[in-house]
């Protein structure tokens, strides 16, 4: 039920020059400085400060922080004219420090941060440029489809830019070499998926003789987020995404909808029949990750890739066929909309101290996704990331590709093959498949209404909020509550700040209305 798509934080690059490739005019050279005729001077010769721009960049750590000056970290620089400093942080704790940053007032001159109530508050209060205004000035991010923007929008105003992600990745991922054998085709409506799900969990598809297969795997996060289970087949079956509102402004939380309550019916059942594992509620990510990769698990609602399922899992199973369908439910494909982003690109105002420097660090991300860097953050170095071969590229170290070109690929601003790609990687039909779905679902994605309103109760309670009735779930789906015990945990959420919650989301849509 989260309101907003949580973001994965990190940092980001900051800017240099107008370039003529760039087709800005703001009065500055490639090098970030000015002429003097832009200082006011108009009869004095032009002289190009041909300086680097110095950039401080906070970004999040994932794995290992790539050594500074590393030859990824200088091709960047060489381009555009930077001298880049990162500053990488670790994810655990990483809002902590950013929060630590803001009021501190010690921040860089890119910050990436997360579309959290903490961060809306800084951006209510002035803390970052407003960049909205702006965007007609740089043709790479004047370029980009206008859903991206509108997703991180507070009151109205857009206070940064996102780190582009595509905004219907969900697709399901299913062992084809299974259903082949049994007959069976990929479920539609939830009765379909009861019996598959059934099927699979009985049927001994693995043919090893024990009884250790399932339709389908939850872990503990099962129903929070983006990537929440129940919200992706109640929207399969026609339910909205998060929030239901009608043309009064009227709002409705998905878990107060019939369509919803049907799929938690289905969940409790195959509970109730072991047809899912019965330690979801404790149970990691990775752990529901080795039981796929171990072929013991059919289908998969994902937002990876199936290429790389099938790969992980043939080193463990030879014979084992993967495949991928779009989030098809009785009524068509239907996908809920992500927000869009990996975090946003912020420009505090107390590093970035006058719009001459806001500019040229706008400047600095919108050459980000010239052709040049686009190629860069996405393949690497040519000859050491990857060679070219016709019309396509190939990697060549994939352990140094992770280690050098993913931390940037993973932080700057890059929309991958949908933008300013030549010549792309060599893929295989499995994932080149994938990523089809994943396009072709931005015709079918089913928006968040309340993604981008501003809920005081939200700010203040919002977490407590959304543990209430994802704990209540779990219960309902273990038996632990009956039908009673969950309409009561209902009637606890609204009198907790609930009804508050619907009602100043009304206020708040019909004002932007």
């Amino acid at each position: 039920m989260k309101k907003r798509m949580a973001l994965l934080m990190g940092g980001a690059l900051l800017a240099t020059s107008v370039l003529s490739a760039c087709g800005s005019n703001n009065g500055q050279n490639a090098a970030g400085g000015k002429t003097d005729a832009a200082k006011g001077n108009s009869n004095a010769p032009a002289v190009e400060d041909t300086s680097p721009l110095e950039l401080s960049i906070a970004v999040h750590q994932a794995a290992e922080a790539p050594a500074k000056g590393n030859p990824m970290e200088q091709a960047i620089e060489k381009y555009t004219n930077t001298k880049l400093s990162f500053q990488w942080i670790p994810n655990s704790g990483y809002d902590e420090k950013i929060n630590v940053m803001i009021a501190s007032g010690e921040l860089p001159k890119i910050l990436k941060v997360s579309y959290v109530p903490t961060i809306i508050s800084a951006m209510q209060a002035d803390v970052f440029w407003e960049i909205g205004p702006y965007l007609k000035d740089y043709p790479n991010l004047a370029a980009q489809p206008e859903t991206y923007y509108n997703n991180i929008k507070v009151d109205g105003k857009l206070y940064g830019l996102p780190v582009f992600r595509s905004v219907g990745r969900a697709v399901l991922q299913y062992r084809k070499d299974w259903f082949d054998e049994s007959g069976q085709k990929v479920p539609k409506t939830l009765d379909e998926w009861y019996n598959v799900l059934k099927a699979v969990a009985e049927n001994d598809p693995d043919k090893n003789g024990k009884k250790d297969t399932y339709g389908i795997m939850l872990d503990k996060n099962y129903n929070q987020g983006v990537a929440s289970t129940l919200t992706r087949f109640s929207v399969m079956q026609g339910g909205p995404n998060k929030w239901e509102a009608d043309e009064q402004g009227n709002f409705t939380p998905e878990f107060m909808t019939d369509v919803f309550n049907d799929t938690l019916d289905l969940f409790r059942r195959l509970y109730a029949e072991k047809l899912i594992n019965q330690d979801f509620a404790v149970t990691d990510a990775q752990t529901i990750d080795k039981a796929y990769e171990a072929g013991r698990v059919a289908l998969r609602i994902s937002g990876g890739n199936a290429q790389s399922m099938q790969t992980n899992l043939v080193k463990v199973v030879p014979t084992a066929v993967m495949d991928a369908a779009a989030l098809e439910g009785p009524g068509g494909i239907r996908v809920p909309a992500e927000s869009g982003n990996a975090g946003i690109l912020a420009l505090p105002k107390s590093s970035v101290q006058d719009e001459a420097e806001m500019k040229r660090v706008m400047t600095f991300l919108d050459q980000l996704l010239d052709k040049e860097m686009v190629n860069l953050i996405n393949k690497g170095i040519e000859g050491t990331h990857y060679s070219v071969e016709g019309d396509f590229t190939l990697p060549l170290d994939k352990d140094a590709d992770a280690k050098e070109v993913k931390p940037y690929r993973d932080t700057l601003l890059q929309r991958g093959e949908s933008y300013n790609m030549d010549k792309p990687m060599k893929q295989t039909e499995l994932f080149q498949k994938n990523n089809k779905i994943v396009s072709d679902n931005e015709q079918y994605v089913v928006s968040n209404p309340a993604l981008t309103l501003i809920s005081t109760t939200y700010t203040e309670r919002g977490s407590e909020l959304e543990q209430m009735i994802t704990d209540a779930e779990t219960k309902y789906i273990m038996g632990k509550i009956d039908e009673a015990g969950w309409n009561a945990e209902i009637e606890k959420w609204k009198q907790a700040g609930g009804s508050s919650l619907m009602e100043e989301y009304k206020e708040a849509y019909l004002k932007n209305k």
